[in-house]
């Protein structure tokens, strides 16, 4: 299927690996202009060559702390009127919720609520005068079924949640959505450091449970960030004009409610 996005330009945020990087893949295939933002030079930059020599399309490395002003500041000046955004930022740590202070939840916060709303508040207008505007944000499972170790995801991820909630109901009659994309258990750092955690709290070595986790999802497997990155290209693109608002849930059939 072609997405109709050829000639449109991105930003995506936490692009050098993982679920990130499998969006801008994605996007890039279907012949977008990318911006990728990440805090590492290394690793950044030769994603972004990597790409520009797979799909022919100009990607552009921000090197970057996403979550701070000076970085989206960064990040604005090289992509400042992009047709699509794609938000992302590295999850908090997990642990005990009466570990953590104030500081701790603050930054939560600002990396998994209040960045994405910053990025939001900078390009929507804009998308909306273009008639035209992709706004996708990589949360978690966790919004739908908590996780107890995650409590500072949970709550970050549910307040971004409500906020898109009150907002993608206004911007979609300007061909501007926004929506969310809730991953499960994928092939990533993310998993493989929750998983590390999880054994070793347990005294268990670590592929006993990494085997357990796997064959206890539905699917009998993790995800593939590449599944990822085509679902994310898919809500950017033409066809995908009246769905906005949404929470659409990557997880091999985890998550076991009706709704």
């Amino acid at each position: 299927m072609d997405l109709g996005l050829r000639g449109k330009s991105a930003l995506v945020c936490a692009a050098s690996k993982g679920l990130g990087r499998a969006c801008a893949n994605a996007l890039a295939r279907e012949g977008v202009s990318v911006t990728i933002v990440a805090r590492t030079q290394g690793p950044l930059e030769s994603a972004a060559a990597e790409m520009a020599g797979s799909y022919g399309v100009t990607v552009t490395p921000v090197a970057a702390d996403i979550t701070t002003a000076e970085g989206r500041q960064a990040a604005l000046a090289a992509c400042p009127a992009p047709d699509i955004l794609v938000n992302n930022a590295g999850g908090p740590p997990p642990g005990d919720f009466r570990n953590w202070t104030r500081d701790d939840w603050i930054k939560a916060l600002d990396g998994n609520m209040l960045t994405p709303i910053e990025l939001i508040k900078a390009t929507v207008d804009g998308m909306i005068e273009r008639r035209f505007g992709r706004i996708v944000n990589i949360t978690s499972s966790a919004v739908k079924a908590p996780i107890d170790i995650l409590g500072l995801s949970n709550g970050a991820r549910a307040g971004l949640t409500g906020f898109v909630a009150g907002i993608a109901r206004k911007t979609v009659r300007h061909n501007v959505t926004i929506n969310n994309l809730l991953p499960g258990p994928f092939e990533t750092d993310r998993l493989t450091a929750n998983v590390t955690t999880v054994a070793k709290n347990a005294g268990r070595p670590f592929q006993d449970v990494w085997d357990e986790r796997m064959q206890s999802n539905p699917a009998g497997r993790f995800g593939d960030p590449a599944e990822f990155g085509e679902a994310c290209a898919f809500l950017c693109g033409q066809h995908a004009g009246f769905i906005t608002g949404q929470n659409l849930l990557l997880d091999g059939g985890a998550f076991p409610g009706t709704l």
